[in-house]
């Protein structure tokens, strides 16, 4: 599945990057990050492929850096982890819910 996804995705940047193609959401993102990694792309490889395809919409070094890290350290997750903080759901609908 991983590989298709990859494939998928290279295809995606070698191809026309006209109109929205050029904007990858942070999993597309991530997973080309990953299948670079995993071939043996250095860091700044990685990111210097990024900036060619993608230009000013690319990802920063910081967060191919700190993806790289992730990757070096045995998470291959491509899944972005909860984020603590205000809830998504507003309280009031929960209240409604639990009231009704």
């Amino acid at each position: 599945m991983c590989q298709i996804i990859s494939i998928f995705l290279l295809q995606r940047l070698k191809g026309s990057m006209s109109g929205n193609a050029r904007y990858f959401n942070n999993m597309e993102t991530l997973a080309v990050i990953k299948f670079f990694f995993l071939h043996g792309k250095a860091l700044k490889e990685i990111h210097a492929i990024l900036t060619e395809t993608l230009g000013e919409h690319t990802t920063s070094y910081t967060t191919v850096k700190n993806r790289v890290a992730q990757f070096k350290h045995g998470d291959f997750s491509t899944c972005d982890a909860p984020h603590p903080g205000q809830p998504k759901t507003p309280p009031w609908r929960l209240l409604i819910k639990l009231t009704s």
